[in-house]
């Protein structure tokens, strides 16, 4: 389920009790799993027919920067990894592609589950776990990640129409139960700020560092349309 919607990156202000105001953005059929589900059958049937994998959210550089931070933080091959919103799998090939052995991806979507299984079927990499799962309503069945790697997941529960506030709440939560204590959250959204986005997990999450996404300046002041943070679980 993973999403590149519009950048949306709006001001920080908003009530004390919730700087990371819900009011940011609208929401949108991008939040809804039907869209998800039809979006994904489609690459499913275009897959089979001519082989095409589908769009790559954020871009092959989303993937290879990430790829750099766990290179460079010396994240084990054994290490056990979870894409939070596999979408067409294309990270779990790259991560595979890379060494990286204990894998799994999740998504509430069947039709993107099938989708992921026959693209790493065809990369003949039989041994990644991808599994129909949601998220939010996991009931306890993610547990001892070292690393959840999210890029565009929740940005789509954050244009979730129903009950917006509480499923962003449900997502960092499940993020606490699904990671162990010391393992490392990856994000990458264009729907919130940096600022957001420590605010967001700033409940038994630490901030870790920034990873440098592409820049543009317009009218004197400079920006990122893309955020990439690391954060930390901790108890």
């Amino acid at each position: 389920m993973e999403v590149a919607t519009e950048n949306t990156h709006g001001d920080t202000s908003g009530p004390q009790e919730d700087r990371c105001p819900d009011n940011d953005f609208g929401t949108s059929k991008l939040g809804t799993r039907q869209y998800w589900e039809d979006a994904y059958q489609r690459e499913l049937e275009t897959f089979k027919d001519i082989g095409d994998v589908g769009e790559i959210w954020f871009g092959e550089g989303s993937m290879s920067r990430v790829l750099r931070w766990m290179e460079r933080a010396n994240i084990p091959e054994n290490a056990a990894i979870l894409d939070i919103g596999t979408g067409n799998g294309a990270f779990l090939v790259e991560l595979a592609k890379s060494g990286y052995r204990n894998l799994m991806g999740i998504d509430y979507s069947p039709a993107s589950v099938e989708l992921a299984k026959n693209i790493l079927q065809a990369e003949d990499l039989t041994d990644v776990t991808v599994k129909e799962v949601d998220f939010l309503n996991s009931q306890g069945e993610l547990k001892g990640f070292d690393v959840c790697i999210d890029k565009g997941t929740f940005d789509a529960v954050s244009l979730n129409p129903d009950n917006t506030n509480q499923v962003k709440k449900l997502y960092v939560e499940a993020l606490q139960d699904a990671l162990k204590d010391q393992g490392h959250f990856a994000i990458t959204s264009c729907n919130w700020t940096k600022e957001q986005l420590l605010d967001r997990f700033n409940d038994g999450f630490e901030f870790v560092q920034e990873l440098p996404t592409p820049s543009f300046q317009f009218g004197g002041k400079k920006g990122n349309s893309v955020t990439a943070l690391i954060f930390k679980r901790v108890h």
